[in-house]
């Protein structure tokens, strides 16, 4: 029964959008409301694959991100070539200021379990420790925005995109045989763990943590999130005329609330006055593409929330919610600085083409590495 006020909730704004806004906006926010459906549904948590390869040898969660990628790009790069003027890549400047932010926030990520998407679509379904960090995410990503221009004077070079300089079908080939070769790497990685599992069993010594390895590649459930993941991430590219993101939306967010309190000053700052940001601050948050599928993804997560319940988490203490709030804010603050999360720059960043997405990724993973062992100690 709670699922019908929901429905109706979600078909009126829709025609809101569509009527009082723009058919695009609605048809935005019907993906969005699927990508929330598809995240929640299939626990497709990137935060959690990366965990999983980390601390359990278990690479059914990155094989599923990899397909994923390796989709959004099939359809995504030709679509840029073909319309170049109606279609632009998720594109990021290689510089200090990515490097800096992708490694902060793929450590944060793990301490606050959860990057952009998760935190929303576990927000969305009632997740305690979520619904608190997505504020300070949003404070963070403004804040991120506010001084990215110190960061960036610290060293940038042009964004750089394949499908631009190359073509589409060889942008294409480069980016599978990249998706390719990591997923060579999981994969012997994964396998030499087994057989260091196995070796030790055999000498009567309990394998660690670390060396039990999931016996599956594969994932049935994170695959067919990750072909439905990509078909809407590819339909969002096609309707909103740009790849798919997260953290603009947080962003845009705390700076409305923060340039209506008189909190700063929008026009004296190097990011909010560029005009399509100052346009976007000046215009309702209905019109911003961003936005309208983070409303989307928080419908479809509190419907899948509504169907199957969280079960109530443990307790955490005053140490545990410092830590897991400072990480939220850094999240938001690193994610500005890298030029999107695991969506904006590494889903959205690889499959258009996009060299900063494939800086960001080794970076995030080394953060990580700092960050499981952090959660670790905090949460344990």
């Amino acid at each position: 029964m709670k699922r019908i006020p929901l429905a109706a909730a979600i078909v009126a704004f829709t025609v809101f959008l569509a009527w009082s806004v723009a058919l695009r906006q609605a048809l935005l926010f019907l993906v969005g409301l699927g990508l929330g459906l598809v995240l929640a549904g299939a626990r497709f948590g990137f935060t959690t694959g990366w965990r999983k390869l980390i601390e359990q040898r278990d690479p059914s969660g990155v094989i599923a991100q990899l397909v994923l990628l390796g989709l959004a790009a099939a359809a995504s790069m030709p679509l840029l070539a073909a319309y170049p003027t109606d279609l632009g890549a998720a594109l990021g400047p290689p510089s200090i200021s990515l490097i800096v932010g992708a490694f902060v926030f793929g450590a944060c990520m793990q301490v606050a379990d959860g990057c952009g998407s998760g935190t929303l679509y576990k927000a969305g379904m009632g997740f305690t420790l979520n619904m608190a960090i997505l504020p300070v995410f949003a404070v963070g990503s403004f804040l991120g925005s506010a001084t990215l221009e110190n960061w960036l004077s610290l060293g940038a070079l042009p964004p750089y995109g394949l499908v631009a300089h190359f073509g589409a079908p060889e942008a294409l080939a480069i980016t599978l045989a990249g998706l390719f070769i990591v997923g060579v790497g999981v994969t012997h990685w994964t396998r030499r763990g087994t057989r260091s599992g196995t070796a030790a069993s055999a000498r009567g010594v309990r394998p660690s943590a670390d060396v039990r390895v999931a016996a599956r590649l594969w994932d049935k459930k994170l695959l067919v999130g990750a072909v439905l993941l990509a078909i809407l991430a590819v339909l969002n590219f096609v309707i909103a005329g740009q790849p798919w993101g997260i953290v603009y939306g947080f962003g845009l967010w705390a700076a409305k609330i923060a340039a209506a309190g008189h909190l700063f000053n929008p026009a004296a700052n190097a990011f909010w006055s560029e005009p399509t940001n100052a346009m976007t601050l000046s215009q309702s948050i209905f019109l911003d593409v961003t936005s309208i599928t983070n409303i989307g993804i928080l419908a479809g997560a509190l419907w899948i929330g509504l169907g199957k319940p969280v079960k109530a988490a443990k307790q955490l203490n005053a140490t545990q919610w410092i830590v897991g709030l400072v990480a939220g804010l850094l999240l938001g603050y690193s994610s500005r600085l890298a030029f999107g999360c695991n969506i904006g720059a590494m889903v959205s960043g690889i499959s258009t083409g996009s060299l900063h997405g494939w800086i960001w990724v080794p970076m995030a993973f080394l953060g990580s590495l700092i960050g499981v062992r952090v959660r670790r100690r905090v949460f344990a």
